[in-house]
């Protein structure tokens, strides 16, 4: 005869599993943030410049944040990539764009 499942046992070990890599997800964010020296930016400087990487559509800069990224990670960072139109990748024009108050 087959043993019953214990379906919440089941579904409770799910649960806190989720929650463990939730945790881990925001423990790493974490790290990323001062790894790259943005824990130095106030609060709102960072969430409006994270809310304009969240809807820039153009490719080519995304590109270039991409690769600066790719070179932060194998140990190449420090340099900012530039960006096509000359203005560094992953700044805000110097008016601040739609993040300026």
């Amino acid at each position: 005869m087959r043993k019953p499942r214990d379906f919440d046992s089941e579904l409770k070990a799910l649960a806190d599993k989720a929650k463990a890599l939730r945790e881990r997800r925001v423990r790493q964010l974490g790290e990323l943030v001062s790894a790259t020296g943005a824990d130095t930016l106030d609060a709102d400087i960072l969430a409006g410049a994270l809310l304009h990487a969240a809807t820039v559509k153009d490719a080519a800069t995304k590109e270039g944040w991409r690769k600066a990224g790719a070179a932060f990670f194998l140990g190449k960072g420090g340099e900012p990539a530039s960006g096509p139109s000359g203005q560094q990748s992953g700044t805000l024009p110097l008016g601040g764009g739609a993040a300026s108050a």
